[in-house]
């Protein structure tokens, strides 16, 4: 019987210590830069090297050397303009989002030495929330609803240029039903050719295709809801079938209630985490099938299971966290121009 049981024991440990969340480790946090006077929520990873970075107080920021430098700038004519998303697409050429009255999506070619309007709208209410590109040449940006459909406009030429969809053509929106300009990702590609959004507020959905689906986030509440959505594998095969959404109550950061849903199954059923995020979380980023990390005021969350447990690996608030589009770096931003790297060494 001892032996049995020593056997036992034995083979209990060595599964442990051999079972993949056993050998995997949780990143480090890197603070990498602070003190600017912006808060940051347009974050975009080029490369492991390439980072840019937007934010209020017309600021944009860029490091080519992996984030431990940084140029940071003022686009002149837009100094108290709110830039809270950013697509960059190599060290020299980006395109930056202003939300509000007049809404206002800019573009450099020269590394943001100068920059150039291009589109602006300044009809009552227009509210940009996030952009999102495809590939280098086809993007979309979604805005607050406007006269009871939510704004959406195109770019196929590398965001020089914008058309806006035909109102008929727009998803119509609930009562008190809107997005958060929190992070810049509550629209993401869903495979090559598509996009999926969410929102928040009184209601939250996610908008598949021609599908509206209700969101199990609280209801009824101005500040609750879906903030950040992310999909994995986005230009693969079975692309769109695993989708994570983040979020909660960005006035109650700590609250643990509603804050984190995932779908296996292209967004059909959804499920909440054993171990939630804990707290309010303003971004999600898939970094391969199971590992996951999210952000918010209250610290950083990641997951090594697919979101069904996650760890609390920080407590240093962050609005944003992206994974390099061609690398494998992960970087976070947020308010007081805070800028951080995650580390596995």
């Amino acid at each position: 019987m001892i032996l049995r049981n020593t056997l036992l024991l034995f083979t209990g440990l060595f599964i442990l210590v051999h079972s993949p969340l056993a050998q995997k480790k949780y990143p480090a946090l890197e603070m990498l830069t602070s003190g600017t006077k912006t808060s940051i929520r347009g974050l975009s990873v080029v490369n492991d090297n390439v980072i840019w970075v937007s934010g209020s107080n017309g600021t944009v920021g860029r490091s080519n050397n992996g984030g431990r430098t940084w140029k940071w700038m003022t686009v002149t004519g837009f100094e108290k303009t709110d830039f809270r998303d950013i697509e960059a697409f190599d060290a020299s050429s980006a395109v930056i989002m202003g939300i509000a009255e007049p809404a206002y999506i800019l573009k450099t070619n020269d590394g943001g030495n100068s920059w150039k309007v291009v589109y602006e709208n300044k009809t009552k209410g227009m509210f940009l929330d996030a952009m999102e590109f495809w590939n280098e040449q086809s993007g979309i940006v979604v805005g607050d609803p406007v006269d009871g459909r939510f704004f959406i406009a195109r770019t196929t030429d590398n965001g020089s240029s914008w058309q806006d969809i035909p109102f008929d053509k727009r998803p119509l929106a609930d009562t008190g039903e809107g997005c958060f300009a929190s992070s810049g990702t509550n629209i993401r590609a869903l495979n090559k050719n598509e996009s999926v959004f969410i929102s928040g507020g009184l209601v939250s959905r996610i908008f598949i295709r021609n599908k509206a689906i209700d969101l199990p986030f609280t209801k009824g509440k101005e500040t609750a809801g879906a903030n950040s959505v992310s999909v994995f594998d986005s230009y693969k095969v079975n692309a769109g079938r695993r989708i994570i959404v983040t979020g909660g109550d960005f006035s109650n950061d700590s609250s643990i209630t509603a804050n984190c849903f995932y779908s296996n199954d292209g967004g059909v059923s959804w499920k909440s985490p054993s171990e939630p995020p804990h707290g309010y979380r303003s971004c999600v980023e898939f970094l391969d099938k199971k590992e996951i990390i999210a952000c918010g005021l209250n610290g950083i969350d990641y997951t090594l299971d697919g979101g069904r447990n996650w760890k609390w690996i920080s407590k240093e608030g962050f609005h944003v966290c992206r994974i390099a589009k061609y690398g494998s770096a992960v970087f976070l931003a947020g308010g007081n121009g805070k800028i951080a790297k995650l580390n596995w060494e």
